[in-house]
């Protein structure tokens, strides 16, 4: 009998998160774990694995954690394995872990760029197969959800090497979620597309600019993402962009390329602020700086999203083109009521 693919209720469900010791990883066990998931988080930190799992045992939660450096793929099947042997199994996989680093591409040392790689890709490669193996035989399958970036779709300067990154990233998701359809394997596979997020990313990236890194305006909460990804393990997703900003941009790339281009030339001052000069930042690129433990980071951002709300409600969709409509009513009509 074919094994089909039915999603449970998140309540139900034994979930493993990477980076799950900061940003939106953090939140999205936080939020599993509130909703009565089982959740295995994943980090390099282990004082902060500890903490988030006590911190969700003390709200009630379940909570355990495996030690993992996704860069290495015996890392990520013991994070696999041990899984099953305390769960009996998974029913979604996260792939969130991920570094940067702040570098024009001239001045950016060549073992940084590999180990961008390491990390944001192999790290995803690694997750996503060792995750499907287990999740096409388990009945009724599960969800594969790789967390990939707007820059997954866009160029820009500074952070080339985590744009390329996160453009494989969606490269390889997309060919492997073909794959598993033309296998008629019950796997859903998401890309999550965050636009900026007001995460400690930048305090944890690597910076070798000399300027103290930031997140360009508009910013988001990392509850939002945490929704979209919680989302994804209960409904069948192809891709979510978290953040009508992000879409924006998107198509802005895709439609105006040239224009966007020269747009994109002069956004370095948003990722970099050259009025408060630091030394060069190690981060963690190649190892936890234990200052995990953090959702947000400097900068705060809003809390919701209509347009990535509305994938998911499509009763809101209606309702925010009602709106938009009688604006726009308003607008010509002046106001004017009918007499």
């Amino acid at each position: 009998m074919a094994n089909t693919l039915k999603m449970k209720p998140l309540g139900d469900q034994t979930i493993v998160i990477t980076g799950a010791t900061s940003g939106h990883g953090l939140c999205t066990a936080r939020m599993a774990a509130a909703q009565g998931a089982r959740v295995m988080l994943a980090a390099r930190d282990e004082e902060a694995l500890k903490q988030v799992c006590m911190d969700i045992q003390g709200e009630g939660g379940t909570a355990e954690y495996v030690v993992t450096d996704v860069a290495k793929e015996d890392d990520v099947q013991r994070l696999a394995d041990e899984t099953i042997d305390r769960f009996g199994g998974f029913d979604s996989w996260i792939n969130n872990a991920g570094v940067g680093v702040y570098a024009e591409i001239l001045d950016l040392d060549m073992e940084d760029h590999r180990q961008i790689f390491e990390t944001n890709y192999w790290g995803v490669v690694y997750g996503s197969t060792i995750a499907a193996r287990h999740l096409k035989d388990r009945p009724g399958g599960g969800a594969l959800i790789n967390v990939g970036s707007i820059n997954s779709d866009l160029p820009g300067p500074i952070l080339a090497s985590y744009n390329a990154s996160k453009h494989a990233v969606k490269g390889f998701t997309d060919s492997f979620r073909i794959e598993l359809q033309m296998n008629n394997e019950p796997v859903s596979v998401t890309l999550i597309q965050p636009s900026a997020i007001g995460t400690p990313f930048p305090q944890h990236a690597r910076n070798t600019t000399g300027y103290q890194a930031r997140l360009p305006k508009p910013i988001y909460a990392p509850d939002v993402v945490a929704r979209a990804i919680l989302d994804a393990t209960q409904n069948q997703r192809r891709d979510v962009v978290v953040g009508g900003a992000g879409k924006f941009q998107i198509f802005g790339s895709n439609a105006f390329p040239l224009l966007f281009d020269k747009i994109a030339a002069s956004m370095a001052d948003q990722l970099i602020n050259r009025e408060k000069p630091v030394p060069e930042q190690k981060g963690n690129l190649l190892a936890p700086q234990g200052d995990d433990g953090d959702v947000e980071g400097r900068q705060h951002g809003r809390h919701f999203s209509v347009t990535t709300a509305s994938g998911r409600h499509p009763w809101l969709t209606l309702g925010t083109l009602a709106a938009l409509a009688a604006a726009s009513l308003f607008a010509i009509t002046g106001g004017r009521s009918r007499a």
